[in-house]
C-alpha cells in the first residue's frame, strides 16, 4: 500500500505551506516585503495499465490508463511583486519607489545588493545609507551643515546648505530593474540579489517607462494580505490533518488485512 507514504509527502508539503505563510504573517510590517507563495507539483506516477493500449483481439482500446501519483513536492517560493502601500512618514531621507525599481547598495564584500525598502539614514560622514550601514550606489553625500534636503520624483537630490535659500544638487539616484525580479535570491536584511534566473540588473533613472518614480517622505508598506494568509493557513492546516488522516485510514486497512484468518 502505498497510500503511507503519500499521503508523508502531502504533510512535508503542507509543512513547508506553513512555514512559508507564517514568514509572510510574520513581515507584514516589513518595509518593502513582499508576499511569498509556495508551489508544488506532483510527484512521478506509477503506470499500472497503459491508456491506448488493445484489450482484445478486435482491435479494442482501452480509453483511460491506469496511473496511481506517488505525493507531491515542493518546487519553490514565488515572490508576488505588487506594489504595497504608500506610508508617509515626514522623515526626509525616506524614499518609497512607486513603481517596479530596485535601490541598489553596495555589500562589504564589494557585491551589490537590491532592496525596495527606502528607509536610509545618514552615516558619520553623511552617506545616505540603510539601516544596516550599506552605502546607495550610486553614493550620495551631504555637505557639513544641511540643513534639508530635497530628492525629486525623477532622483535628483539636492541640499539647502546653512542658510542659502537655493539648494546645491548633489547627486542622482538611480533604480534597477530585473527582467525577472521573482527570480532574485532573498538574503535577510530586506535585500535581494541577481542571479541567473533574474537576469543582470538593468540600471536605470526614476521616471523612465517601466521603472516608476521615488515619493520623499514615505516608505512601501508590506503587500501581505492578512486575511488572505490566514485563510491559506487554514487551508493547509486541513490539508495536513487530511493526509494524517489518510495515514491513519491506510494504518487500520493493513492492520485489517493482517488479522484475517
Amino acid at each position: 500500500m502505498k497510500a503511507l507514504g503519500i499521503a508523508a509527502t502531502g504533510m512535508m508539503a503542507q509543512q513547508t505551506n506553513v512555514d512559508v505563510i507564517s514568514n509572510n504573517i510574520a513581515n507584514a510590517n516589513t518595509t518593502g516585503y513582499k508576499t511569498a507563495r509556495a508551489s508544488f507539483t506532483d510527484l512521478v506516477y506509477e503506470n499500472l495499465s497503459r491508456e491506448g493500449a488493445v484489450t482484445a483481439e478486435e482491435g479494442n482500446t482501452r480509453p483511460v490508463g491506469l496511473d496511481v501519483g506517488l505525493g507531491v513536492q515542493a518546487v519553490g517560493t514565488v515572490r508576488l511583486n505588487t506594489q504595497g502601500g504608500l506610508v508617509q512618514t515626514q522623515n526626509q531621507l525616506d524614499m518609497a519607489i512607486d513603481g517596479r525599481g530596485y535601490f541598489t547598495v553596495n555589500l562589504p564584500d564589494g557585491d551589490q545588493a537590491y532592496t525596495r525598502d527606502g528607509s536610509f539614514r545618514l552615516s558619520a560622514e553623511g552617506q545616505i545609507v540603510n539601516g544596516s550601514g550599506y552605502e546607495i550606489d550610486p553614493g550620495v553625500v551631504l555637505p557639513a551643515n544641511t540643513t534639508k534636503i530635497e530628492i525629486s520624483d525623477t532622483g535628483i537630490v539636492s541640499a539647502f546648505v546653512d542658510n542659502d535659500p537655493v539648494p546645491v544638487e548633489i547627486g542622482q539616484l538611480t533604480l534597477a530593474t530585473f527582467v525577472n525580479d521573482a527570480g532574485m535570491r532573498p538574503l535577510g536584511d530586506n535585500l535581494l540579489q541577481a542571479t541567473v534566473a533574474s537576469g543582470d540588473a538593468i540600471p536605470s533613472l526614476p521616471g523612465d517607462e517601466g521603472v516608476g518614480i521615488l515619493r520623499q517622505g514615505y516608505l512601501e508598506s508590506s503587500n501581505v494580505d492578512i486575511v488572505r494568509q490566514i485563510t491559506d493557513l487554514i487551508q493547509a492546516q486541513r490539508a495536513y490533518e487530511m493526509n494524517s488522516k489518510a495515514i491513519s485510514t491506510a494504518d487500520e486497512m493493513m492492520s485489517a488485512a493482517n488479522q484475517i484468518r
